[in-house]
């Protein structure tokens, strides 16, 4: 209902009778829970709260219509508008579930429903857009690569109608929600362990969900929607459909246990670092390219053991003389557990940040997090710079 002047034009755009709109924006207020429209003896208009959903409605559209335009749908952008229009939320979920589980028959289960139920509502979006979107293997039938990529946009479109319902709750006074982060193994983990608590005092009614992973699960989750931001290490190349925000700045550091026979030492150099086993970060991480780059051309150390939880890293520099890569706050969070051998910063330093779609809209509890986040890192930071500072130039002026 693009321009919406009144349910006549609106019935005119949608090519239904009138009552049928009417009838069809009285459900959809019931089911939000607050009045949508101004109605008055001169028509109809959206009031406040209308505006607020009809600008994720947009948003809705708009990436649906990218997303069949994508496919290679050819229509022109008023077809493509029409096309889909036609297309519901059973037939997306259906595909979704398809290209998520795998198979039909995995699919029906996921959603609880009859495999013939879910089949009808997916062989009809491809009727609608009249284009193969499943295929026969040895499996089963699964969705093709095409459908795939499909089901990703079009489940960040449906994220829109969400994010719109919890703008209407904030709209009304209600400041919650709920907040889906990623989080990358160790940087992000201890970003979110130093600010959620305070966050989640300050706003009572909101909810924090935490889905941890390494760098290609975390930005999976970005892409599909599953997290509308990811805090860690940022990414480097930086990739196109993603955005990048750094908040700081922090060095690598070798650690070990404090009681370390490295720890007794004035000066460490590559050679007696190479004298010990490492852990080392799992493949595709910053902290393992680093760990690679410092000993390129070297004698490289021992690294039997891959991984980016930092439990595990802890329990196992504590019981050995191992040692392993952290940012500078990271080991900010160790308490003693952990200690810097005296080698100094392993440069270039790596950024810190948060990671979103390019063209996310966040809502207004999303964006009092992301300040909050901003705010709480770049004040905790402060404090350990000065430390960082002071203990490389100790280093430096030894060798």
């Amino acid at each position: 209902m693009a321009q919406l002047q009144g349910v006549r034009r609106a019935s005119e755009q949608c090519h239904l009778s009138q009552p049928a709109v009417t009838q069809a924006l009285a459900k959809l207020e019931d089911q939000l829970g607050v009045a949508l429209l101004e109605r008055s003896v001169n028509g109809t208009s959206l009031n406040q709260f209308g505006l607020i959903f009809y600008r994720r409605v947009q948003r809705l559209f708009a990436q649906m219509e990218r997303a069949l335009r994508e496919l290679g749908i050819p229509t022109g952008p008023d077809s493509l508008s029409r096309l889909a229009g036609h297309i519901s939320r059973s037939q997306i979920r259906s595909l979704i579930a398809v290209a998520e589980n795998g198979t039909f028959s995995e699919a029906a289960r996921a959603l609880g429903i009859s495999q013939t139920a879910l089949q009808r509502g997916a062989r009809n979006l491809e009727r609608i857009l009249r284009k193969p979107l499943y295929e026969q293997t040895v499996s089963g039938i699964v969705a093709t690569r095409s459908a795939i990529e499909l089901a990703r946009k079009l489940k960040l479109a449906l994220r829109e109608v969400e994010l719109g319902i919890e703008e209407l709750d904030v709209a009304q006074g209600h400041i919650g929600g709920e907040l889906v982060v990623g989080a990358l193994l160790l940087g992000g983990s201890t970003l979110l362990a130093a600010s959620i608590q305070e966050f989640v005092a300050e706003f009572p009614s909101a909810r924090v969900r935490i889905l941890n992973g390494n760098t290609s699960d975390v930005l999976r989750y970005l892409r599909n929607g599953d997290v509308d931001m990811v805090i860690g290490l940022l990414r480097d190349p930086e990739l196109q459909d993603l955005d990048h925000k750094g908040l700081a700045d922090t060095p690598f550091v070798i650690v070990g246990r404090p009681e370390h026979p490295l720890m007794q030492r004035g000066q460490v150099l590559l050679e007696d670092l190479a004298d010990f086993e490492w852990i080392v970060g799992t493949p595709g991480a910053a902290r393992r390219a680093r760990f690679e780059q410092l000993f390129a051309g070297r004698r490289c150390p021992r690294a039997r053991i891959e991984t980016c939880s930092l439990p595990t890293i802890r329990l196992l520099l504590r019981q050995s003389d191992r040692l392993t890569l952290l940012t500078s706050y990271e080991l900010m969070f160790e308490e003693g557990e952990l200690t810097a051998v005296p080698f100094g910063p392993i440069g270039p330093a790596p950024r810190v940040g948060l990671t979103t779609r390019a063209d996310w809209l966040p809502t207004e509890l999303q964006a009092k997090f992301v300040r909050f986040l901003q705010g709480g890192i770049i004040e905790s930071l402060n404090p350990l710079w000065a430390i960082t500072n002071e203990t490389s130039a100790v280093v430096l002026a030894r060798k």
